[in-house]
């Protein structure tokens, strides 16, 4: 069955095309949730509810654009949802931000490591560390998406790079004591 076709069945409500879509799309969007979640179980749960939104607006996706690009963005939008409400942002000056860079050294670390630390930044870091760096968003998109301003964007991001940078530092300190 074609991919067009799957869509079509999805939109009339057909299980066991949708149990198609979700194998066909879950792993992808699960690491998407993980990205942008606190925690695995975490991660599920917004899967789950991603694709309950994405079954319940498949029948707005119009056959124009990338389908996967318009999972992606019903993923992230779902999982930001859980945050919008929360008193997770400051607000704070923009002429306050100093951006940090965060050199990482490929062959030093694994992606398991990498993931863990950006999954233990506070959620207004983690999020729109993951919208800027990882998904390439502007801080403008990122502003309208999280209701805060660009300001708190860049200095959210700022920070969330100071952090990354420590715990590198902190683990790459860690690793040259355990080899002596």
């Amino acid at each position: 069955m074609s991919l067009n076709q799957l869509i079509e069945n999805c939109k009339l409500n057909d299980t066991k095309a949708q149990g198609e879509l979700y194998k066909l799309f879950s792993s992808k969007l699960f690491s998407i949730c993980l990205k942008y979640s606190r925690n695995y179980a975490e991660a599920e749960d917004n899967l789950q509810d991603a694709f309950l939104t994405i079954f319940n607006k498949i029948e707005q996706f119009k056959h124009k654009g990338s389908f996967e690009g318009w999972l992606k963005r019903i993923t992230i939008n779902t999982v930001l949802q859980r945050y919008r409400n929360e008193k997770v942002f400051d607000i704070v000056n923009e002429k306050n931000v100093e951006d940090t860079q965060v050199e990482v050294d490929e062959d030093s670390f694994s992606i398991d490591f990498l993931l863990k630390i950006i999954q233990e930044l506070p959620d207004r870091y983690r999020l729109v560390f993951n919208l800027y760096v990882l998904d390439g968003y502007s801080h403008k998109d990122i502003a309208d998406m999280l209701n805060i301003n660009t300001g708190t964007s860049k200095s959210n991001l700022a920070r969330a790079r100071q952090i990354l940078k420590q715990n590198i530092k902190d683990y790459k300190l860690s690793q040259s004591l355990q080899s002596l």
